[in-house]
């Protein structure tokens, strides 16, 4: 199978330019079709998607997800981005790039539950399905040949049919060698798409995409590698790994690997916790140390919280400033030993925020905790800090109270201060 109709499924060595079955187009082509097993599954702008099949009078219209107006995108469709709007834009840009938007409050309860169908559905294709966030997985079909009667190409273009048809909401697929390319190749389609890409074509394919195109290659590191006279993926692919290690430093061998489209890194069940933190955004900006204390110690209980549903602890706390010029401050400090008590991060993130604040307006206040470490570490007290499990054990109390009467039911001082 080199030829595949994903509106009908229809597998062929050849097909024209339209299938003869069913007369669609999307055709997908590929000499390696029937080999590769390594998908990457990206929901269509989720959010949104979920929204306009909730409300179908918003289908024609421009629709963003998002806080009020000193807030930021969550997301928004496809006929917003085509205004220039995109997720993490303050909320004020994007209204002034599209005026005539239906802006939404974010209902996560409701998305939650949608991507909980969509995971249902893939764990039916294979048990190796590992999500990476609320709308978005790495799915190995390897050896599931045998059991759907079908490669994975196929399988995987029914999956997208069937979320279509019984979910409401689109997906895009890619399909590759390994994570990192599949990753590379659903961004190459969106949306409803399906884009392939084979081990033997991926530094060619690669090699004129900008270096910033990998995933985890952020803005610093892309002027980094800009200013050494790295513009493009071709560009590393040459160096060796001993001038990649002296010109690029430690992680410079494994960036080299990367931009050639390698990777060994397996699909492991389950969720691959990347990051946990909690912030928010102020009605007013917020000058004063005093005054930045409250909203950061909710945070740090809401951290907390996010720690434990997780199973998580957090080897370290990270402090995240949103001056409002839109400048980010962050400022990082170990731990001791790991925690997830709000009391710990507390402790840890406040004298970061004195060192930070200094007369400089902020709009919005948070803290993450890394690097992330197992629940099992968190809390078990030392001889430098025996008390701990009572802390815990105190938390554990409080969390139980507020379960049962609501949250305002135990509240710390410094939680009501203005």
């Amino acid at each position: 199978m080199t030829a595949l109709c994903r509106d009908c499924l229809l597998r062929d060595e050849s097909l024209p330019a339209a299938c003869p079955r069913c007369g669609g187009r999307r055709l997908l082509r590929h000499p390696d079709l029937a080999r590769l097993a390594i998908a990457h599954v990206d929901c269509d702008a989720f959010f949104a998607s979920v929204e306009k099949r909730d409300r179908p009078e918003l289908r024609a219209r421009p629709v963003i997800v998002g806080g009020g107006r000193r807030g930021v995108v969550s997301a928004c469709c496809y006929l917003a981005r085509i205004r220039g709007v995109r997720s993490a834009m303050p909320m004020f840009k994007a209204l002034a790039l599209c005026p005539d938007a239906e802006v939404i409050r974010p209902d996560l309860a409701r998305y939650s539950a949608v991507s909980r169908q969509i995971r249902a559905l893939m764990e039916a294709l294979t048990p190796l399905v590992q999500p990476l966030s609320i709308d978005e997985a790495v799915l190995d079909l390897s050896g599931t040949e045998a059991l759907h009667k079908a490669p994975p190409a196929a399988v995987l273009a029914g999956f997208a049919l069937r979320v279509e048809k019984e979910i409401g909401v689109t997906v895009s697929v890619g399909l590759a060698a390994n994570r990192l390319l599949a990753k590379l190749a659903v961004e190459r389609d969106k949306p409803r798409g399906f884009a392939v890409i084979g081990a033997g074509e991926a530094a060619a394919v690669l090699a004129p995409e900008p270096v910033g195109v990998l995933p985890g290659v952020g803005p610093v590191q892309v002027r980094r590698l800009q200013a050494l006279g790295f513009l493009t993926l071709g560009q590393l692919q040459g160096l060796s790994p001993r001038d990649a290690a002296q010109r690029l430093g430690e992680e410079g061998p494994r960036l080299v690997a990367r931009a050639r489209g390698e990777d060994d890194r397996p699909v492991r069940p389950g969720r691959e916790a990347r990051s946990v933190s909690a912030e928010t955004t102020f009605d007013q900006d917020l000058s004063d140390s005093a005054a930045l204390e409250a909203p950061l110690w909710r945070m740090c209980e809401k951290l907390a919280r996010r720690l434990k549903a997780q199973d998580l602890a957090a080897g370290g706390v990270v402090l995240k400033l949103k001056t409002a010029g839109f400048a980010i401050r962050s400022r990082h400090a170990r731990l001791a030993a790991p925690s997830r008590l709000p009391d710990t991060l507390f402790a840890a993130v406040r004298p970061l925020l004195a060192r930070e604040a200094d007369g400089t307006a902020f709009r919005l206040i948070g803290i993450g905790a890394q690097p992330l470490l197992p629940g099992a570490q968190a809390d078990q007290g030392d001889l430098v800090d025996p008390e701990a499990p009572r802390r815990a054990a105190r938390w554990a109390a409080v969390e139980a109270l507020r379960a049962r009467f609501g949250d305002k039911a135990v509240m710390r001082g410094r939680s009501l201060r203005r």
